[in-house]
């Protein structure tokens, strides 16, 4: 699937048999009811990556058609007179869920061109036009709406677009998608396939187990690489990316794949680290990060403008601390007001 602002939804797909024309009724073929007299507004065709619009398509091309509404991901385009709709394409089901709010923090409006209800809601709705696997769905609050997607990857890569699109939002943590089945509740499950250095088989097993993850598969080519299958939680992936990328080194390859639904598998451990909190308004000085250098990592440069509440940093203890980064150094008859400036921060 795929949006043009000019004619609108797009499908695309690979013609089987027979043709198609322009100014000919078709039927469409969903997944519960057959409408017939459907017309196109527009027959393309691809010629490399490049669209190419055209009056007739033959057997065996891949084919874009747009003019017919409420298609969807599955469906067949057959003859009106005997249609004979093809099997229907699966899609996996979401399995990771995020809120979208307005920002409503003290900045509000400083960085994004688009921050109101109407905007973020038009965009999302764009969105679910050409991305068939994410669900936008409205939740009791009207300023705040519920995305479900296939992973945090494909949140990460929607966040990011908008971000850079001028949008101004706020998101809450991905949560994992469950339902109850016999008085049981069911996780999403994913069956993880990782190719990695032979010598980070250990560090890898070892983070993967306290995720719940369960080893299925393991090949050594015998070239310095180890083929690894794992059966886990999709809550167990959460955030995994970017520790696996950190342990392997940047060598490793993660691919993974919806593997159906199993019993609730009970508490993961997620981080053991706490958050750097600011406990004032303000900007970020030198002096009050030098003071912070040994608690954690920082988030934030010199001179950002921070809040009370905010989070600047990840601590490297378990629990949070609430920190006064605003801090400058007194001035006094010994002490010049720029002193510190020749300090350099990690």
């Amino acid at each position: 699937m795929d949006y043009d602002s000019y004619v609108g939804q797009v499908a695309i797909g690979r013609l089987n048999n027979g043709k198609l024309e322009m100014n000919k009724q078709y039927a469409l073929c969903g997944k519960d009811k057959i409408v017939n007299g459907q017309k196109f507004s527009a027959l393309y065709t691809f010629k490399g990556l490049k669209r190419i619009q055209v009056d007739t398509l033959e057997a065996g091309d891949i084919i874009a058609v747009a003019g017919i509404e409420n298609i969807t991901i599955g469906d067949t385009i057959s003859s009106n007179e005997d249609p004979n709709p093809l099997p229907r394409i699966q899609i996996d089901e979401p399995t990771v869920s995020m809120l979208f709010y307005v920002n409503n923090s003290p900045f509000a409006g400083k960085e994004g061109t688009y921050l109101t209800t109407r905007h973020i809601n038009d965009r999302l709705q764009k969105e679910i036009l050409s991305n068939v696997s994410l669900h936008v769905l409205p939740t009791e609050k009207v300023d705040v709406f519920e995305v479900r997607g296939r992973g945090e990857l494909q949140m990460a890569v929607l966040i990011e677009t908008m971000r850079r699109e001028g949008y101004e939002f706020m998101v809450s943590k991905p949560h994992v998608i469950t339902h109850e089945e016999n008085g049981k509740v069911m996780e999403p499950m994913e069956k993880l396939y990782l190719d990695i250095p032979d010598d980070k088989v250990g560090i890898i097993t070892e983070k993967l187990s306290g995720r719940k993850g369960k080893m299925t598969n393991l090949i050594n080519h015998g070239h310095g690489r180890v083929s690894m299958e794992f059966s886990i939680p999709s809550r167990g992936l959460i955030g995994f990316r970017s520790q696996f990328l950190t342990d392997t080194q940047g060598a490793g390859i993660m691919n993974k794949l919806f593997d159906g639904f199993a019993p609730w598998f009970g508490r993961i451990p997620q981080r053991n680290t706490g958050a750097m909190i600011a406990d004032r308004k303000g900007k970020v000085t030198t002096y009050a990060c030098v003071g912070m250098a040994d608690r954690g990592e920082l988030f934030i440069n010199v001179g950002t403008e921070v809040y009370d509440g905010m989070v600047i940093g990840e601590r490297n203890k378990s629990d949070d601390l609430v920190v006064n980064i605003t801090r400058e150094k007194k001035l006094s008859n010994m002490r010049a007001s720029g002193s510190d400036n020749t300090v350099t921060l990690r």
